[in-house]
């Protein structure tokens, strides 16, 4: 995908989250999406709006969309500010895990996408419906220590061959296609 940037040009991303996963896949996507552009990714710690545990994808989609917005509110010279929100939605009697990313550049223009969804294990699911957070579930059934800052979910779920960075850094490019020279073509 070619976005449209003036070489060296200096893009400033904030990301709403002080998470060094949802961080670095932020800095993978633009990279890939810039790659002239010297680019500062930084993170600041906005709430969601939505519960801990966003159930379906209206509500994560809604708390991708409000961490973007609180991240603009809080640091209004960036040029990008961009919301992940890790979710979980039942498909008959499955819960599958999925996050939403929603990108908003400094000229009001949004570019969303979901990530890729996965079913969840049996005994996470029993944890999350006594009421923890997936990351929390994921350390208590694998014996891990803050998994959702490291490979996540999907990365236990894979034996690392997808990590949580991965998943976000994805969907994040699909997010980045608004802003490239193709989606502007056919306007």
């Amino acid at each position: 995908m070619e976005v449209v940037v003036a070489s060296q040009r200096k893009v400033w991303v904030v990301v709403a989250s002080q998470n060094p996963v949802k961080q670095e896949a932020v800095r993978r996507a633009f990279r890939r999406a810039f790659p002239q552009a010297v680019l500062r990714v930084e993170g600041v710690a906005v709430p969601s709006g939505v519960s801990a545990q966003p159930v379906g994808d209206a509500e994560t989609r809604r708390g991708a969309r409000q961490r973007a917005e609180r991240a603009r509110q809080a640091v209004p010279q960036a040029d990008f500010w961009v919301g992940l929100e890790g979710g979980v939605a039942w498909q008959g009697e499955d819960l599958f895990s999925f996050a939403w990313v929603a990108v908003l550049r400094n000229d009001g223009v949004w570019g969303e996408a979901r990530t890729a969804a996965f079913a969840l294990p049996p005994r996470v699911v029993a944890f999350l419906r006594e009421g923890l957070e997936l990351g929390e579930a994921d350390d208590r059934v694998f014996g891990e220590h803050n998994s959702k800052q490291k490979m996540g979910a999907v990365g236990l779920l894979t034996d690392g061959l997808i990590d949580r960075t991965t998943l976000y850094e994805h969907a994040l490019v699909l997010a980045l296609i608004p802003y490239g020279a193709r989606w502007q073509q056919a306007q």
